[in-house]
């Protein structure tokens, strides 16, 4: 049962279970998921946090384990709105483990952030750096970490959570990518700026202790993202405990490096205006994925940003209609 499978990395996750033979079954609100991301696949359209649905859902579809990407996940809305993220991303989230509980579905993958670290101490950030998340967002995922080894210890649920850095790109095939509303992401506002939908991209300080100036972010692949998670699911299969692993690429690119890279797979002359700085923004964030490389024998297949940028770019096209060259 992949919860928010309809969203940009459940659906992605989605297609490959599908791949590798799985069966799946969807549940998505829809709120910030899309029908059209998952094809064929199975979906039952409900809230995570409806009690007597996600009983009715888990007693109906006995699944084997359950992946949760049902998150809200904007740091800013999350400051001028923390109720509804500890709603959803908390709250809603108990619900749902009860619900597993009830039926007797021991394995949950749960989809966590670099956010709960909040301003590093030190980079790379590995797993046993310290948890002090600055925002409602972080702390939302940091709660729902730490209530997973209590539910290990109290009730025997194995979890995997996975922390992200910066998920992007898109599908290898073109047949789905990022689609959030309003978009955030560094990366898909660049490419709209290429594509002709925006007039520039927005650069939030260029004064930081980095070589160009400007923040560096450890961008990893959807797709990579999900052979995470694949990997992980196995291990809870296999009948391993609980654990914690952090995904990213290890190595990490400035803003302005981005956009470099961006001009040169679309060909796009691609503006840009200086901004002040954000509240909260560190110069670096980049992760040490060293554990999940040893722990998982996963190893990121699309590490180059320009690939990653030309899947993204490739599903722009798509979305606007325009023809690759």
């Amino acid at each position: 049962m992949v919860v928010g499978g309809a969203g940009y990395i459940g659906s992605h996750m989605v297609k490959m279970l599908l791949s590798e033979g799985y069966e799946v079954v969807i549940v998505d609100d829809l709120s910030g998921g899309h029908r059209e991301s998952i094809g064929e696949a199975r979906l039952l359209v409900g809230d995570i946090g409806d009690s007597t649905f996600i009983e009715h859902a888990i007693g109906m579809e006995k699944p084997d384990a359950i992946m949760h990407f049902a998150s809200f996940i904007q740091v800013g809305e999350s400051v001028a709105d923390p109720a509804k993220y500890y709603h959803n991303n908390v709250t809603a989230t108990q619900v749902l483990l009860d619900g597993m509980r009830r039926h007797g579905v021991d394995k949950f993958i749960f989809s966590s952030t670099a956010a709960i670290f909040g301003e590093p101490e030190y980079v790379p950030i590995d797993e046993i750096h310290p948890k002090s998340p600055i925002n409602p967002y972080g702390r939302s995922k940091w709660m729902v970490e730490q209530m997973l080894e209590d539910f290990d210890s109290a009730y025997g649920l194995k979890s995997i959570a996975l922390r992200y850095f910066n998920a992007a790109g898109a599908d290898p095939e073109g047949l789905i990518g990022e689609c959030h509303e309003p978009e955030t992401h560094l990366i898909p506002l660049i490419l709209q700026v290429a594509s002709g939908r925006r007039p520039c991209i927005t650069v939030y300080g260029n004064d930081y202790d980095t070589p160009d100036g400007t923040c560096i972010r450890d961008y990893i692949h959807v797709a990579d993202l999900c052979s995470a998670h694949l990997l992980a699911l196995r291990q809870l299969f296999s009948g391993a405990g609980s654990a914690r692993y952090n995904l990213g690429n290890g190595s990490g690119f400035s803003v302005s490096k981005v956009i470099d890279a961006a001009r040169r797979v679309t060909g796009h002359a691609i503006p840009v205006q200086v901004a002040e700085r954000r509240a909260g923004d560190p110069p670096s964030l980049v992760a040490d994925a060293s554990h999940a490389r040893d722990r998982l024998d996963w190893s990121p297949r699309y590490a180059d940003l320009d690939t990653i940028i030309r899947h993204a770019w490739q599903w722009e096209c798509r979305r606007v209609g325009l023809v690759l060259d």
